[in-house]
C-alpha cells in the first residue's frame, strides 16, 4: 500500500457502508486519499461504519445505485480520479429471496456506474470487485483461473457473472483505445474475514450471534470448501491493481484473482471449530460452544471453490500476508477489543498498522 501514491487522490469507493467497505475506506484515508463514499444506509446494527467513525473519513453519499440519477451526480460532484466498485448484493442466500433486486443492484448498479464514468472526464482507473463465485462452478479440486468459464447456479453468482460481463463490454467498447483515459479492471476475492461483520447467513456473524444467545452452531454445509482470507488481504490487492491502472493502463485492465495461500482453503467446519473455540475463550466464563448440522432444505450452494491467483503474484507481486490462523487470531481480537468497549476505529486501525508492517519483514 503506496502512501505516497494514495495521498491526495480523489476516489469514490461505492458500498463504503458495509463490511468490506468500511475496512477500505479507514485503509485510503490512513494513507491520505481524498474519498467520496457511495452506498445505503449501513447494512447492520451495530455497524463497522459506525463503530470506526467512517463518516468523519469520507465524503459520504447515502444513495442507491439503482438510482442512475444519484450516482451520475456523484460522479459529477466528486470528480475522481479512481473509482472503487465494491457496493453489491452480496448474500448468496439473500438473492434467492430476492433475485430480481440482486440483479438490479449487482448488475444494472453497475452500469449506472459504467454510464456516469464514460461521461466523466476526471477518472484514469475503474476496479469492479465481483467474487470468486462468478465462476462456472464444476466443483474440481483446484483453484480457478481468470480465463475460467463464467457461470452461476445461483442468482448472486449468475449476477456477478453478468457483472463481469458488463465490464468487459464497456472495456471493450469504451475504454479500449492505446489513448483512453480510463481503464477498468475487475478483481475476485475468496471469502473474507475480519472484524466488523455482523451480515445475515455469514459464517463468522452467526457464530458470534450463537454464543452470544448461549445456543449451538449451527452449519448448513460444514463440508464445504472455501478459499478463507482476511479483508485486508484482498483490499492490498485491489490497490496494488488500481495503482498499476493508473501508471501503466490497459496492460492491467483484465480480470484478477486475489485468494488465499492452499492453507487457508478449508472446510466450513474447520473454521467454525476454530473460531468458536478463540470467540468463546475469551469470555468471562469459557464454555465449549456445540457445533449442529442444520438439517433443513437449504437452497443450493458450491461444494468445493478455490482460486488461483498466480497471475496476480507473477505481474502485481501481490501475495497473501496474514496465514488463515493469523486472520482468525485478528478477527477473534478485533471482536474482542469491541465486547470490552475498545474504541474501534483505533482497534481497527491498529490492525491495518500490523498489516502494513508484516509486509516489510523479509
Amino acid at each position: 500500500m503506496n502512501a505516497d501514491f494514495w495521498r491526495g487522490k480523489r476516489v469514490l469507493l461505492t458500498g463504503h457502508t458495509g463490511f468490506k467497505g468500511g475496512w477500505l475506506s479507514l485503509v485510503l484515508a490512513h494513507l491520505g486519499a481524498e474519498v467520496t463514499g457511495f452506498a445505503l444506509p449501513p447494512p447492520t446494527n451495530p455497524s463497522l461504519f459506525a463503530l470506526a467513525r467512517l463518516d468523519r473519513e469520507t465524503r459520504s453519499i447515502i444513495a442507491d445505485l439503482r438510482d442512475a440519477g444519484a450516482i451520475d451526480r456523484a460522479v459529477r460532484e466528486a470528480r475522481p480520479e479512481i473509482v472503487l466498485h465494491l457496493a453489491a448484493q452480496s448474500l448468496v442466500r439473500q438473492s434467492y429471496a430476492d433475485p430480481a433486486g440482486t440483479y438490479a443492484t449487482n448488475v444494472m448498479g453497475l452500469v449506472n456506474l459504467l454510464e456516469a464514468a464514460r461521461r466523466g472526464d476526471s477518472i484514469r482507473a475503474i476496479l469492479i470487485v465481483t467474487s470468486d463465485k462468478c465462476y462456472e462452478n464444476r466443483d474440481w479440486p483446484w483453484g480457478y483461473r481468470e480465463n475460467d468459464a463464467l457461470g452461476g447456479h445461483d442468482p448472486y453468482s449468475s449476477s456477478k457473472a453478468c457483472a463481469e460481463l458488463a465490464a468487459a463490454a464497456w472495456r471493450a467498447s469504451f475504454f479500449c483505445a492505446p489513448e483512453s483515459r480510463a481503464f477498468i479492471a475487475t478483481a475476485r476475492a475468496g471469502n473474507v474475514i475480519g472484524g466488523g461483520d455482523w451480515a445475515q447467513d455469514r459464517l463468522i456473524p452467526d457464530i458470534l450471534r450463537a454464543i452470544e444467545a448461549g445456543e449451538p452452531v449451527r452449519l448448513r454445509r460444514p463440508e464445504a470448501i472455501r478459499p478463507w482470507q482476511h479483508v485486508l488481504d484482498p483490499l492490498h490487492g485491489y490497490l496494488l491493481l488500481a495503482e498499476k491502472l493508473c501508471r501503466e493502463g490497459g496492460a492491467y485492465a483484465e480480470a484478477w484473482n486475489f485468494g488465499p495461500a492452499d492453507d487457508g482453503t478449508k472446510p466450513v467446519k474447520w473454521l467454525a471449530e476454530r473460531l468458536a473455540q478463540q470467540l468463546s475463550t475469551q469470555r468471562q466464563k469459557p464454555r465449549e460452544i456445540p457445533l449442529e448440522i442444520d438439517a433443513r432444505l437449504h437452497p443450493r450452494e458450491a461444494h468445493c471453490l478455490k482460486l488461483d491467483s498466480a497471475k496476480a503474484r507473477a505481474r502485481l507481486g501481490w501475495q497473501p500476508r496474514w496465514s488463515l490462523e493469523t486472520a482468525l487470531e485478528y478477527t477473534a481480537a478485533w471482536y474482542r477489543a469491541w465486547r470490552e468497549g475498545a474504541d474501534m476505529r483505533d482497534a481497527t486501525l491498529r490492525q491495518i498498522a500490523a498489516f502494513a508492517e508484516s509486509g516489510q519483514r523479509p
